[in-house]
């Protein structure tokens, strides 16, 4: 049995899939916005998502290397399924949330400006994803899953 972390392929190919669409989401926010942030190297979401990547390769590299039948794959198919279903519906939606209360406090500091309201300086809007970023991310991770399984030798 092998105890070296190194050689651990699955996580080897999911932490490049979360690593280059990270990477690809800050080129595409710096082509869409012309400017270059570099937060987007590790904020939530944007196109494409970047947890859907990781799920999927995840899952994809435990199908080629455990095998499709194997509990690990199935594991593995369910978390991603969670995953991928909560970044494009509930960090979505807390996402819009976020946005209306931001503009509800801004509304009532310009009406109130002598009136100390919160602490909160403002709620992150940039959460979820769209499913459109959900399924180009999750593409993204099948892709780098099979790259990664064939250059390990697993394909």
């Amino acid at each position: 049995m092998n105890h070296n972390i190194l050689q651990n392929y699955v996580l080897i190919n999911a932490v490049a899939a979360w690593c280059t669409a990270q990477i690809i989401k800050t080129i595409i926010d710096f082509a869409v916005n012309r400017k270059l942030r570099v937060s987007r190297l590790w904020g939530d979401g944007g196109m494409p998502s970047c947890h859907s990547a990781t799920v999927c390769a995840l899952t994809i590299s435990i199908g080629i290397m455990r095998g499709f039948a194997s509990p690990l794959f199935a594991l593995s198919a369910m978390f991603a399924i969670i995953v991928m279903h909560d970044a494009m519906n509930v960090r979505l939606e807390a996402g819009k949330h976020a946005k209306e209360i931001n503009g509800i406090m801004e509304f009532l500091k310009d009406m109130f400006p002598e009136k100390h309201l919160t602490d909160i300086k403002e709620l992150k809007e940039f959460l979820g994803h769209t499913p459109y970023q959900v399924i180009v991310g999750g593409l993204w991770g099948i892709v780098v899953a099979i790259v990664g399984c064939y250059l390990e030798g697993a394909l």
